[in-house]
């Protein structure tokens, strides 16, 4: 916004000096080079050390500023120009400014709507950043060529214009064939919602990331394997809270790789597994890639998790419910309020169980707290699960929260696990009288539909995870 704000002021001081189409061209021309030059910048950026020592909201403002400020300055140039060369009669200056701003508009509109529903699917952001670069060369060779106006003014721009059309006809191509591979990110898709990433770890293992976030570990042909300690947890808990029902009815809030719906379908093939994933094109994937079957027992649903429990009309309701939902390191906001708690409740058997995964800084992080403080005015009873038994300086790490209106016998449930003497517990139960000292001293934030900082609150760990990598 600073640079459109700049870029119209400055536009607006070139529009009275030099009213010239080939000034509108170069400005053109120029806006196609710095659209490009987003590609190579962003990865520069991406891997750059830069600003990390400054507060994270700055750090980020700093780095968007670097990739996007000068071309949204020259761009925003373009608008007082327009103006300026179009304006013949001042008696119709209201008629053309206000046509002007509409058509600005509407193709701001349409921009955002297409690129967000469409286009990333269709070409993916990079073809997308190529011909936004091609239309403005072809608007400054038109604004040159076919805007004839009186002249009004001497700047002498036409060979300059003449050898950057040159420059850029020539130039483009090249750029696109033999350099663009280079500041390309192997993905395998773009969709609305993701940069989506699978790779080859070592021992037949796939890894899907989801931008910059590695979300799951899976064999394809062994749906039993769990990498996450959080999933082993989720697992150990299944088992113990599912006790003697050998079908119970599991209600997954978010896909990715399917690992925990495989493994439940497998170790439970009586069970009903339903699977709320947003985005299909990441179904689609964990299909074609991840040892998804088709077809399958487990059902999928591509749609917010939130939106399909306020439209769920059944009457079968959930023994466990798993909430595995993450926007890089937070879940998203409005799956974690009170409002969300309560509606997942009135979705579960009256001794449903509620478990999800959290990723925060135990000793200094407010997000945890808050989370388990908001859980707590839903739900009778809230267990927190960590990756080691000593609670001492564990940092950040991911967490399972159990959040039920049973009472879980903790000492029973360590005994259940372990009982074959092989198996030690994957995830370490906090305990209650502990969890709820720790929550109090942290001045937790219950989080609602009306205020839910989760962005705010997760912070310092985005930034202390950047520090450390």
């Amino acid at each position: 916004m600073t640079g459109i704000a700049l870029g119209n002021y400055l536009g607006g001081k070139i529009a009275d000096k030099y009213p010239l189409p080939s000034v509108l061209a170069a400005m053109f021309l120029i806006g196609s080079l710095l659209t490009v030059a987003i590609l190579p910048v962003t990865k520069v950026i991406a891997r750059a050390s830069w600003f990390e020592s400054l507060p994270v909201m700055l750090n980020f403002t700093l780095k968007t500023a670097c990739i996007f400020f000068l071309p949204a300055v020259v761009l925003s140039m373009v608008s007082p120009l327009v103006i300026k060369l179009t304006l013949a009669d001042l008696g119709q200056t209201g008629g053309i400014v206000g046509t002007i701003y509409a058509f600005s508009t509407v193709g701001a509109i349409l921009g955002t709507f297409m690129t967000g529903f469409y286009f990333i699917l269709w070409f993916g952001t990079r073809t997308i950043v190529w011909l936004v670069a091609g239309v403005l060369v072809l608007a400054g060779v038109l604004a040159w060529f076919s805007w004839h106006v009186p002249r009004r003014g001497k700047f002498p721009l036409k060979n300059f214009i003449l050898w950057m059309v040159i420059l850029e006809v020539v130039a483009l191509p090249v750029l696109f064939f033999r350099l663009g591979e280079s500041w390309k990110e192997s993905v395998t898709a773009e969709s609305n919602y993701y940069t989506i990433k699978v790779f080859n770890d070592p021992g037949d293992v796939k890894v899907l990331a989801l931008d910059r976030l590695n979300h799951s570990y899976v064999i394809p042909d062994n749906p039993k394997y769990l990498k996450y300690g959080y999933l082993k947890t989720f697992a150990e808990l299944a088992a113990y809270l599912a006790g003697d029902n050998p079908a119970p009815r599991v209600l997954h809030l978010g896909g990715g790789g399917y690992s925990f719906p495989r493994y439940m379908d497998t170790v439970y093939p009586r069970s009903s597994n339903e699977v709320v994933e947003i985005d299909p094109i990441v179904t689609e994937v964990a299909h074609a890639l991840l040892g998804l079957p088709l077809p399958t027992n487990i059902k999928t649903y591509n749609q917010d998790a939130r939106l399909f429990l306020m439209q769920r009309r059944t009457g079968d309701k959930y023994h466990i419910v798993i909430g595995d939902v993450f926007n890089d390191l937070s879940t998203p906001y409005h799956l974690t309020t009170l409002e969300f708690a309560k509606l997942v409740k009135s979705h579960m058997e009256k001794d449903g169980v509620y478990l999800m995964n959290i990723v925060d800084n135990f000793e200094e992080g407010k997000y945890l707290p808050s989370f388990i403080y908001t859980l707590k005015q839903t739900f009778d009873y809230v267990v927190l699960f960590g990756p080691r038994e000593n609670w001492i300086n564990v940092g950040y790490s991911t967490f399972v929260l159990v959040a039920t209106d049973r009472r879980i016998d903790i000492a029973d449930y360590q005994r259940f696990v372990t009982a074959d003497g092989t198996k030690q517990l994957s995830g370490y139960p906090y305990d209650a009288a502990e969890l709820d000292k720790y929550v109090v001293a942290r001045n937790p934030v219950l989080l609602t539909d009306d205020h839910a900082p989760t962005d705010i609150l997760v912070a310092p760990l985005v930034q202390q995870i950047g520090k450390l990598h």
